[in-house]
Parts: C-alpha cells; sequence; structure tokens
C-alpha cells in the first residue's frame, strides 16, 4: 500500500465538472469543428447555434461529469461503460470488452438511463449484461453525467442517474465551408486497430450534411497474469484432486493445466462498423433535421470454465447452451465459444422552433430502432431478440423570466421484444411508456436558488404468450435548493422521490440466464418500486482551486433484487426477483489546484475518490457494488504539450451478495502525452498513452464476470485526429 501511496501523492485524476451556461438552451452547446480541441460546454462564434436537447443542469445537480474534446478522444473505447469508467461515482459493469455499461452510485441495468440527445440507446443493453450499447463516440461533442431533479425529465426510474451524449449527426449549425475530421489509434493490449471520419458540407444557407464511418477490430485480450481468480483457481484445483482421485488423471492434468492459464482472456475479440449520415435545416427561426446510422458488432462472450466440483455442483459457463456432458466426463473441452452478433438500424429526428414571449422554443426528438441481435455458438445460431424500438419527446423551454426558469414536455416510448431460441429466458413482449413532466428553477436573490420536477408515467407490459397485461402509473418528484456566495462558495441538498416500474425481466423471466450464471425467475406480482433519496454539496471555486465534495443516500421500501433461493435447476443456483428494502449510500469527491504558472505552461494537481455502500434488508450486502476508490493525478503543460500522469487505487470488495467472490485490491499507474504540432487550436492532435503501465492483475467487482475476466493489461496507445 506505501507504493499507491507514494504514487497517489505524485499523480491525481482529471475531471472535468459540467458548467452549463445560465441560459438553459445554451447548455451543452457543442463545439464545433472549428474548436477540435475544446474544453467541454465550449461555444463557438458561429452566428447560428442549434442545441435542441434538454440542459443536463439548473444549476443544482451536485456531481455533474463530463467529458469531451481531448479527454473524449483519449478514452475512446468500443463500449461507452469503458469510456466513462473512473469518472467521480461512475464504475463500468465490464462485462467483456464488446459489452459494458456505465455503473451510477452503485446502480445499472434498468434503474439508470444511457441517452443520444435525450433519447434512450433503443437497442436490448439493458436486457442482459452480456449485450452491448450501441454507442457511436465518433460523433459524440461530449457526454454528460448527472443526478437530481433534472433526472426526472427522462423517467423516474432514473433513480440512479442518467447518462446523455451530445451528438452531432444531426448537424446543429452550418460551416461556412465543408469541414472533415479524421481519427485512427492503436492499442497493444489487444492489438485494437480502429479508424473514422466524418464530413458536414454545406448545402446553401440553410442547408448541412453530415456523413460518418467508423471501424473498430480488436483480438483477445492481452491480461497481466492468471486469467480465473483465486477462489475459481481454487475449485478447479480441488475438483482436479477428486478427478485423480477417480482415477481420472487425464481430466485432471487437463483441468489443472486450464487453472493456471495466464496471458490472454481468450474469446473476447470483437469488431464493430458504423456508417451513419444527416440532414438538416437551420435558420434563426429554428431547424429541422433526420439522421440514419447502421451499427454492426460482433465480439465473443468470456467463458467461466466447466467442470464438477466434488460436491455435484455444475460448475458451467457460457457454453452450456447444450447438454455437453457425457456419463462419466466431468470436464468438457469441446466446447464451442460463443459470440454475439449484433446489428441495429436507426432513424433520428431532431427539431426547434424559436418561440416568443414567456417560451422560448419548442424542441422536438424522435427516434426509431429495427433491432437484431443473435448468439452464436460456434456456427451454429442459438438465441435470437428481434426488437422494434420508438422513442419520441417534445420539450417546451420557458424563457427566463426574472429568475425563473423552465422545461416541461411529454414523452413517448414503445418496444417489441421478440425472443427466440433455446435460451430464451423471457418471453415475446410489449411494453409502452407514457410520461409527462416538468422542470423549473427560480432564483430567489442573494444567491439562493429553488429547483422542483415532478413525473406522471404510465408503464405498460404485456406478453402474449404468457397471458400477461399488467400497467402501472407512477408519480415522482424532486426538490431543491442551493446557495451561492460572492467568494466562490456553493452549498445544497436536494430531495427526490423515484417510482420504477418492474422491467419484463423482473417480471417474466424463467430459464437459465447464461451471463448471470443461474436460473432466474421473474415474478409477474412485483409491484411499483419507491424510493426516496437526497444529496448535499459543497463546492468552491477559486482561480487556483477547486472543491466539490457530494454526499448521497436512497432508500427503498421495495427494492427489486434477484435472490438465491438455495435451491438449484439444470446445475444452476435459483435466484427469483423479489422485493425486499434497500439502503444506497456514498460520497464523491474531487479537487484540483493549479501548483504554477508560467509564460505558455501551468502545472496542476488533481484527485477524486467515490464510494457505494448498498444492504438489502435481511439479505446482506447488495451484489456487484463498487469499491472505494481513489484517483490522482498530475498535469503539466508545455505549449503545445501536454503530459499527464495518474494513478487509481481499487479497494478490496469483501462486502458481496450470495455466490460472488470477494476481489482483492488494486493499483493502476497510467501515463498519457497529447501533443498540438500545429497549435493548440490547430487540426492535428497526437497522442501516446501507455494504460496499467505496471502490467498488475485488477478484477472489478461490479462485473458478474469477474473471477474469469480481469481488466487489460498493458495497453501503449497511439492516436492521431486530423481535423480539417
Amino acid at each position: 500500500m506505501s507504493a499507491s501511496l507514494f504514487a497517489l501523492a505524485c499523480a491525481l485524476p482529471q475531471v472535468a465538472l459540467a458548467e452549463t451556461p445560465d441560459d438553459p438552451a445554451q447548455a451543452g452547446a457543442d463545439t464545433g469543428a472549428t474548436a477540435p480541441h475544446g474544453k467541454v460546454h465550449e461555444e463557438t462564434p458561429k452566428e447560428i447555434l442549434v442545441v435542441g436537447h434538454p440542459p443536463t443542469d439548473f444549476g443544482l445537480l451536485a456531481a455533474t461529469a463530463s467529458i469531451g474534446g481531448d479527454e473524449l478522444v483519449a478514452a475512446d473505447r468500443a463500449q461507452i461503460g469503458d469510456i466513462l469508467d473512473g469518472l467521480p461515482g461512475v464504475a463500468s459493469t465490464s462485462f467483456a470488452p464488446g459489452a459494458s455499461r456505465p455503473i451510477l452510485r452503485g446502480f445499472s441495468g434498468d434503474r439508470i438511463r444511457v441517452m443520444t440527445d435525450g433519447l434512450g440507446s433503443l437497442d436490448a443493453s439493458n436486457v442482459s449484461v452480456d449485450h452491448a450499447v450501441v454507442f457511436d463516440a465518433l460523433t459524440v461533442d461530449h457526454i454528460d453525467v448527472f443526478h437530481g431533479p433534472s433526472v426526472l425529465l427522462y423517467g423516474g426510474n432514473a433513480i440512479g442517474g442518467a447518462v446523455n451524449a451530445i451528438d452531432t449527426r444531426i448537424p446543429r449549425q452550418v460551416p461556412e465551408r465543408i469541414t472533415a475530421t479524421g481519427m485512427g489509434s492503436y492499442g497493444t493490449a489487444a492489438d485494437e486497430r480502429m479508424l473514422s471520419g466524418k464530413i458536414d458540407m454545406p448545402l446553401g444557407d440553410r442547408f448541412v450534411a453530415h456523413v460518418d464511418g467508423s471501424w473498430r477490430k480488436s483480438d483477445d485480450l492481452r491480461i497481466g497474469g492468471n486469467l480465473y481468480s483465486p477462489a475459481l483457481r481454487h475449485e478447479m484445483e480441488h475438483a482436479a484432486e477428486h478427478l485423480a482421485e477417480e482415477g481420472e488423471t487425464d481430466e485432471a492434468n487437463e483441468l489443472l493445466a486450464d487453472a493456471g492459464r495466464r496471458g490472454r482472456a481468450p474469446n473476447t475479440a470483437a469488431r464493430t462498423y458504423t456508417i451513419g449520415a444527416g440532414l438538416a435545416f437551420i435558420d434563426a427561426g429554428g431547424s429541422l433535421g433526420i439522421s440514419y446510422q447502421r451499427y454492426d458488432s460482433r465480439y465473443g462472450i468470456p467463458a467461466r470454465p466447466a467442470f464438477e466440483d466434488p460436491h455435484g455442483h455444475e460448475e458451467d459457463g457460457h457454453d452450456d447452451h447444450d447438454d455437453h456432458e457425457e456419463e462419466g466426463h466431468h470436464h468438457d473441452h469441446g466446447e464451442e465459444p460463443v459470440t454475439i452478433d449484433l446489428v441495429q438500424n436507426r432513424f433520428d429526428l431532431r427539431g426547434e422552433l424559436i418561440l416568443g414571449g414567456l417560451f422560448q422554443s419548442l424542441q422536438l426528438r424522435g427516434g426509431y430502432s429495427d433491432y437484431t441481435h443473435t448468439e452464436y455458438e460456434g456456427t451454429e445460431t442459438g438465441t435470437i431478440f428481434d426488437s422494434q424500438a420508438i422513442e419520441t419527446r417534445a420539450d417546451l423551454v420557458q424563457a427566463d423570466r426574472g429568475g425563473w426558469r423552465g422545461r416541461s414536455g411529454a414523452q413517448y416510448f414503445w418496444r417489441k421484444m421478440n425472443v427466440n431460441g433455446p435460451e430464451a429466458v423471457v418471453p415475446d413482449y410489449q411494453i409502452e411508456r407514457f410520461g409527462l413532466f416538468t422542470l423549473q428553477s427560480l432564483a430567489l436573490g442573494s444567491g439562493f436558488t429553488v429547483d422542483g420536477s415532478g413525473r406522471y408515467e404510465s408503464s405498460h407490459v404485456s406478453s402474449r404468450s404468457m397471458d400477461f397485461d399488467k400497467q402501472y402509473h407512477l408519480w415522482s418528484g424532486a426538490a431543491g435548493v442551493s446557495w451561492k456566495s460572492g467568494t466562490g462558495l456553493t452549498l445544497g441538498a436536494n430531495f427526490i422521490h423515484g417510482e420504477r416500474a418492474p422491467s419484463p425481466e423482473e417480471l417474466l423471466s424463467d430459464g437459465i440466464h447464461v451471463a448471470t450464471q443461474a436460473y432466474e425467475l421473474g415474478d409477474s406480482t412485483l409491484g411499483t418500486e419507491r424510493s426516496n433519496g437526497g444529496e448535499a454539496f459543497i463546492r468552491y471555486t477559486s482561480p487556483r482551486f477547486e472543491l466539490s465534495l457530494t454526499g448521497y443516500i436512497t432508500d427503498f421500501d421495495n427494492y427489486i433484487a434477484s435472490v438465491a433461493t438455495g435451491g438449484e435447476e439444470d446445475g444452476q443456483p435459483i435466484y427469483q426477483y423479489a422485493e425486499a428494502g434497500a439502503l444506497f449510500k456514498g460520497f464523491e469527491a474531487q479537487a484540483s489546484f493549479q501548483a504554477a504558472q508560467w509564460s505558455g505552461g501551468q502545472w496542476s494537481i488533481d484527485a477524486t475518490s467515490d464510494y457505494t455502500h448498498a444492504k438489502l434488508d435481511d439479505i446482506g450486502p447488495a451484489p456487484r457494488i463498487p469499491p472505494l476508490r481513489l484517483r490522482g493525478g498530475s498535469d503539466l503543460t508545455f505549449g503545445d504539450l501536454h503530459l499527464r500522469g495518474e494513478v487509481e487505487w481499487n479497494a478490496k470488495q469483501d462486502r458481496v451478495g450470495t455466490y460472488e467472490n470477494a476481489t482483492d485490491d488494486f493499483t493502476l499507474v497510467n501515463l498519457r502525452a497529447d501533443w498540438h504540432p500545429m497549435g493548440e487550436e490547430g487540426p492535428v492532435t497526437l497522442m501516446l498513452a501507455a494504460n496499467n503501465l505496471f502490467d498488475v492483475i485488477g478484477r472489478r467487482s461490479a462485473s458478474y464476470t469477474s473471477d474469469f475476466m480481469p481488466i487489460s493489461g498493458r495497453d501503449v496507445r497511439i492516436t492521431a485526429k486530423i481535423t480539417y
């Protein structure tokens, strides 16, 4: 630990706070091609700027973080969970290199929202942890993470918070000339190659067209040590001893050899390509634009080793789709690797009508997705997920009148999911939601501001094959107050009551879920999940020093959890969705200090920390909760060269759920150099990074695959970006 503390004292992380302009219509304005290395939310001097998406901060949010500009380029990965991992309060499901969703304050799945310009990803990523998020960082200007009253703009179910990526595929301004951006990168840990490009073309004074494309390919991930965790290796060695006692010497030796596997995580290769186009009409009275995207990805699913322990419990992984076991054989070496082939065709619309008087603008968003997801066992087709989804929203933005501003609107979501194959854990179903919402903010004077929000939502879930039809009426609300002094100090607190309808998976599951290594049983009688939570924060900002500290707590009357029953079905433990009281609490902290400044350069240090403690009443610790984390870094700028070193320490997590193994602490050291050879505002960016410099082995406690899918080993990454 002493080495970790020494490194922490020398190097601490950079996380940008999302500072939103006073005018909510300007919140999140994209940087545009004229500022290729711009900071998050930096505005361009363009005379026509169209935002067309809800603001993510009315001044109340305590722990809002954003990533954009060079930071987003450096963090670019195939999945949004890996991009955001490390921001305060944000972890990752880390299921596989091809499938990773964000975790916010210990919450994931249906309790957070992952959006693009205020609409969901319209995929199947919240159905199962092994399903990828359809997300293309190429066309994203920046990504916001936020909590608090404004979350109710998107749904009462997003009690953990929301992630909103500000997309530029539908252009937001008419450029004076053709602009283009190209980017390429290579990472050594998985031999990852990426190429991407986008072009915006003015078509007269009011029209602009956009085209883009990207390609990414990676091989099996290299790791820094043993593939399997100590606990899993112990189980395998114990099973091998039992095999040897029974005279199965060859099987025992093969199992021992497998237990000692190192070097690479098998079946973790991935390939993704995207193509997209957009067209927009923009003038002083408003805008209207449409876009199309095709997202095509194929990625491997890491497998838990298949063996039978001496006590008769079958330890089997993602390759247990068929009954491979022959009489007398306890360890199967011939399973076919499982891969997922995912294709989404998506159409989007975004419009804005500039109004006058009380209302500033009417903003419209709409999206349609045709999604197909096929699971293969070798070359054989397994389970197929086929989905069509529609989401629309209309936001009426109020003009600022004496410090009173706000936003109200309506939102509609519909999805039909057909699941066919040998592992159809859930039946075909349809879900429909309709919501009405408002968010209001009033400046009282003397630095005081009060905020309030409310949402009504109707959620209707039906399944013909199960003869199931149920509707939920959900009421959520939030209120908060903040005070800002004239000396850089801000204090605030808020309260939020959330209501969430059970997901179709929680209601209707019945079968072996390979991704979670469990036989999952839904409960069709589940009621509305209700929670009450609050957060308090303190911020201080001065020319050389910034500090933010947030504490939060969320109490559930009937948290819906997957609870181990103690029984088994087809060799897998049975988990039943059930209601239980729950308490989530924690903190997020960050600070930065400009230690020195000189002509053309500066030296700064910064640090962040976050922690979540979660407990289920009469059950114990909530499963898959990230541990205490400390991260820190040091930045040096010399003209057009920027150097950064950072350290991340993850504590041991021994507060684990049933059938989970504890994860050990580990420390990562990362280095990065950014160079703008043609000047800070020039068109060329070159980056060289070394992540996990000392090639340590680490396991994410929030991951279902932590026992057999460690973090990446040393990854040296080269990136080049050119903007014309």
